[in-house]
């Protein structure tokens, strides 16, 4: 099991193949971080599925209507940081205009360091990979894989 150093900066994401621990970085994105703690908090995850998954690249979620379209309604103001998109770390999916970010975002299966500052990296899986790794491509994912549950670790003891 892993050990969580900061229960309320980690986030424990039960998927289709099992349990994901990812470390939140509210050093380098704290908006991002209080907002994606809020939907968790919210259980606005729960069930919603995988929508675009690139094999070798990112799997992306967080749209309820899983068109990769959607959101909660609440864009966020960019927080672009140093954090370098490599395998495991979780960033915010956004449309053209740089502060569109909302609640959708992605998983990098690989290094994909052509995203470093244009995307709000938030979080690093710790814990699990195995199991992003499992998840459905495609684009659109015919029967896609789902977030099971999303919580704060400090709300899930």
């Amino acid at each position: 099991m892993t050990q969580i150093n900061d229960p309320e900066n980690t986030l424990i994401l039960n998927i289709t193949h099992g349990e994901v621990i990812i470390e939140l970085l509210p050093d380098v994105a704290p908006n991002h971080v209080a907002r994606i703690k809020e939907l968790a908090r919210e259980k606005f995850y729960d069930g919603i599925v995988f929508h675009r998954v690139i094999d070798g690249f990112m799997a992306q979620t967080g749209d309820p209507t899983g068109t990769g379209t959607g959101g909660s309604g609440q864009n966020l103001v960019a927080e672009f940081n140093d954090t370098a998109h490599v395998r495991g770390v979780c960033s915010m999916a956004r449309a053209q205009a740089p502060n569109s970010a909302d609640s959708q975002f992605f998983i990098c299966f690989d290094d994909a360091t052509f995203l470093d500052g244009q995307y709000t990296a938030w979080g690093r899986v710790i814990s699990g990979m195995e199991h992003v790794d499992k998840i459905k491509r495609g684009e659109p994912v015919p029967d896609p894989d789902q977030i099971v549950s999303m919580r704060v670790a400090a709300d899930a003891a």
